[in-house]
């Protein structure tokens, strides 16, 4: 919503404003919030056995007692719809405890706490373990989904959910014989340990002797005794022969880490073919938008080539920057990508991010999505006191999500400031799934937004760069998924759905954070009340396309390497297969003695689906511009897009949902015309549409 501004004469014809924000706005804006302080520590989340550490092993307790009963149930009962919903009730009642675990593991300032829930993490993920290879349990599945005139009786959602559930068990191996089986489960242990393993390498940085770099560059990196410790690409660096040997050190072979991988995508493939694919690639793309590898490399291949021009275009820019910083090497090479093009965007643009900040306070930001959500689905914001113990530290604010007609809807709570010992990373983590529940009442669902903005300082409050913002906008589109899901089962609630479809709401959101409509609602000056002049917003969508191309193309590469990987197994070294797929879908050179795939850490969380960025990307891409672009306070657009796309979580097919929003159905060559058409377009509004 506007900010209602006083206006106040000042000296020298200098015009003040003084803006009077909402208290959605203020709560944000103001430094530490002050905490409802009882008598009784009401525990995290309003979990009361979560007052201490201890309560962790409570938790998890009284969740093992229920899924005993659960799992009891589950096999005696007669199949129908009751065996789908005491599945979901066992899946609830466990993924309530890790869920929430997950995110204090990481989260919380006490180590005490962290500690606990990490020991929590490990004993529900043995219990889910057991659990996928319980042949009881996979029976009384098995026996539904086979007998036809059962599965008659069942709607559709609740047959999906049962085939999604059977789903988890086959591929932990369930249906195989005794021998298989066991084979299988140890295959999946073997496969927690690798990934931690790599995951944990591909973050340790590479030390070298201090005299093996030029003494005028050393500063530049951490030293330690005698070695020069080098954690990152130092990528930005204006500095051409940093950039250099920060890529040939970080990225340099470790012997230990390469057969790790080689280990990790052996086991990978065993295990799919064990369970019946043909590779593990099969496997991990059964449910998605895409379905397939094929049709996978088929979007990636004709991107490539209808980028082709624009990216050869964007690295002859590229080459050109270069020659201006009298570089001894005049071809552009890997190390040189992130700084040159940053470097022809300030050229051309000057983006400047000290000039944008000031307009984006992020009381300002967070009045301005609730101003939006109002309008598109008429919801809103509401700030809620947390009791004492409920949120792990003063910084966090607590919202609840109010519809006009339906009411409380869910929370969310707003880990947003940096703090020590706190991961600097933007994520949303779900905390309580939705599900209609066996009394009719629907359990509401509850979020964590976190993020790394610097807090407020005395009178400035919070001040956002636009990258910031984009990042406010993107994770709030995750939670507006969890938020608006009203789904049966919690099995499928909001982002508990496909990868390559679980992007495309908060990819959607960078394109309102785009639109000047948008912004001009909040943006304003937080000491004058002065509006963000629009050609300040023109410049910057207009920088965002110098050497896009090419920054797209980068990640064609990625996607291309991850699916080669977990492909048919080749029998070369993954730093081959590395250089042939970077000369393929790149064009910059591969440097020879090094193992950028050690570095690849998507592999453990996104592998064989690290195109999801790019799919969901052009699906957001297409839906902005055919319903959103004209009108993006669209109301009738917001309530096809909550009722076709975020109301089913993972409950229906994502391509089903794209075409119910999209009202026709998408081939592959839009898809890549949508991106292709996103490097060239005028963001603008075209009103004749």
């Amino acid at each position: 919503m506007r900010c209602a501004r006083l206006l106040l004469q000042r000296s020298h014809a200098l015009h003040r404003r003084a803006v009077n924000t909402s208290a959605v706005g203020a709560a944000f804006n103001v430094q530490h919030q002050r905490l409802e302080h009882l008598h009784k520590n009401v525990g995290l989340f309003g979990v009361p056995e979560l007052s201490g550490p201890a309560g962790f092993q409570m938790s998890l307790c009284q969740a093992l007692r229920e899924a005993e009963l659960l799992v009891h149930k589950a096999c005696t009962h007669t199949p129908g719809a009751v065996t789908v919903d005491t599945f979901d009730q066992l899946s609830d009642s466990l993924c309530k405890v890790a869920d929430l675990a997950d995110f204090i593991k990481v989260a919380h300032p006490d180590a005490a706490f962290r500690e606990a829930a990490g020991r929590t993490c490990l004993d529900i993920g043995t219990v889910v373990e057991k659990l996928n290879t319980n042949v009881d349990l996979y029976q009384s599945l098995k026996n539904l989904l086979e007998n036809e005139a059962v599965l008659a009786t069942l709607d559709p959602v609740t047959r999906r959910v049962a085939e999604l559930f059977m789903l988890d068990f086959e591929i932990s191996g369930i249906h195989l014989d005794e021998s298989k089986r066991s084979k299988a489960v140890a295959l999946n242990v073997k496969l927690l340990d690798l990934n931690h393993e790599f995951l944990s390498g591909s973050q340790l940085p590479n030390a070298v002797e201090k005299h093996v770099l030029p003494e005028h560059i050393r500063h530049c990196f951490s030293i330690d005794g005698n070695r020069v410790q080098i954690g990152g690409l130092h990528a930005d660096s204006p500095n051409e022969l940093v950039r250099e040997a920060a890529y040939k050190i970080f990225l340099y072979p470790n012997s230990s880490l390469l057969l790790c991988l080689d280990e990790l995508l052996a086991c990978r493939h065993e295990l799919a073919t064990l369970v019946g694919y043909e590779s593990f690639v099969y496997r991990a793309l059964k449910g998605t938008m895409a379905k397939n590898p094929e049709t996978v490399m088929k979007f990636l291949k004709l991107l490539t080539e209808k980028l082709s021009d624009r990216t050869s275009k964007d690295f002859m820019m590229m080459k050109e920057m270069k020659k201006k910083t009298h570089s001894t090497n005049p071809e552009v090479m890997p190390w040189d990508h992130a700084y040159l093009s940053g470097a022809i965007r300030t050229e051309k643009f000057n983006i400047d991010p000290s000039v944008y900040s000031p307009y984006f306070s992020l009381g300002a930001c967070m009045e301005g999505l609730d101003h939006l959500f109002t309008q598109l689905l008429g919801i809103s914001f509401q700030t809620v006191q947390p009791k004492m113990g409920e949120v792990w530290s003063e910084d966090v604010r607590k919202l609840a999500l109010v519809h006009e007609t339906e009411g409380l809807l869910g929370y969310i709570y707003c880990d947003f400031f940096r703090r020590p010992d706190k991961p600097h990373q933007d994520c949303h983590f779900t905390i309580r799934g939705g599900r209609l529940r066996e009394d009719g009442v629907y359990q509401l669902p509850v979020v964590v937004l976190m993020l790394s903005l610097p807090p407020p300082s005395g009178r400035t409050p919070s001040l956002l760069t636009p990258s910031m913002v984009e990042n406010l906008f993107h994770e709030m589109g995750h939670a507006m998924h969890s938020m608006l899901g009203r789904t049966r089962y919690q099995h499928v609630a909001g982002t508990r759905c496909a990868t390559d479809f679980a992007e495309v709401p908060s990819v959607l959101m960078e394109y309102f954070a785009s639109d000047y409509r948008v912004v001009s609602q909040f943006a304003r000056h937080y000491q004058t009340g002065e509006a963000l002049p629009e050609s300040l917003v023109s410049r910057l969508c207009e920088s965002k396309r110098v050497c896009s191309a090419a920054d797209t193309q980068l990640q064609v590469f990625y996607a291309a390497l991850d699916q080669v990987y977990h492909g048919k197994p080749l029998y070369r070294s993954t730093t081959d297969i590395l250089r042939e797929v970077q000369e393929t879908f790149y064009g910059l050179p591969y440097v020879y003695d090094t193992a950028w795939q050690l570095r690849f850490s998507h592999l453990v969380g996104y592998g064989a689906k690290y195109y999801s960025y790019l799919l969901s990307r052009a699906v957001a891409s297409m839906v902005w511009r055919q319903c959103f672009r004209q009108d993006p306070f669209s109301r009738v657009m917001g309530e096809r897009y909550r009722r076709e796309m975020l109301a089913h979580g993972g409950s229906k097919e994502p391509m089903l949902m794209v075409q119910g929003m999209l009202q026709k159905a998408p081939t592959i060559e839009d898809f890549v015309d949508a991106l292709v058409l996103d490097h060239d377009a005028n963001l603008k509004p075209n009103f004749e549409l």
